[in-house]
């Protein structure tokens, strides 16, 4: 089974396979991850997702990279333009994040917070979420052997790892449990 592991950090400085994109449905590369993507990556991520979309909310799309340390960009739409985030729709687009990954025979991904922020889901329901999801998806069968949770600063970093202690804590009083 994979790993899920956190860094501090910019989410375009990852050498991985694949990161992933908090997007909107209509893709398009404003403000936030989205921007920091399109100004390290370039013109062309936008007009791949321009052919691309736009997408249903809950969905994801894959792009090349561009000229960021990365094979491709993956494209989460967890909100409407304009709109906010739920936890199903995060939960949705994080998913197919994952499965666009795996189907690509991705070995390394790196998420942001998706839906948190402009997407106004609380930082502790959107770690919880991610999370879970990832967890889910390395239980399966998939090529990834890393899911990187990138947090913008040291608050959603502690947040995350929060969330991501608890559930080691967890499974390991159900090991105990079982031992009895």
């Amino acid at each position: 089974m994979g790993r899920v592991t956190l860094v501090e950090g910019d989410i375009t400085d990852q050498s991985v396979d694949a990161i992933v994109n908090a997007a909107n449905n209509a893709l398009l590369l404003g403000t936030g991850v989205a921007g920091a993507i399109r100004d390290r990556g370039g013109d062309a991520i936008q007009l791949e997702c321009d052919a691309n979309g736009p997408v249903k909310v809950g969905d994801a799309v894959i792009t090349g990279a561009g000229r960021l340390d990365a094979r491709f960009v993956i494209h989460a739409a967890g909100m409407e333009v304009g709109g906010k985030a739920d936890a199903d729709n995060v939960r949705s687009s994080i998913w197919a994040s994952l499965a666009l990954a795996a189907k690509r025979g991705c070995r390394t991904i790196a998420l942001p917070a998706i839906g948190a922020g402009a997407g106004g889901l609380a930082l502790q329901r959107c770690a919880e979420i991610s999370i879970g999801v990832a967890r889910d998806h390395l239980a399966g069968e998939t090529s990834l052997d890393e899911v990187r949770f990138v947090l913008l600063g040291e608050p959603a970093y502690r947040v995350f790892e929060m969330v991501n202690d608890a559930v080691k804590v967890a499974e390991q009083m159900a090991k105990l449990e079982k031992m009895r």
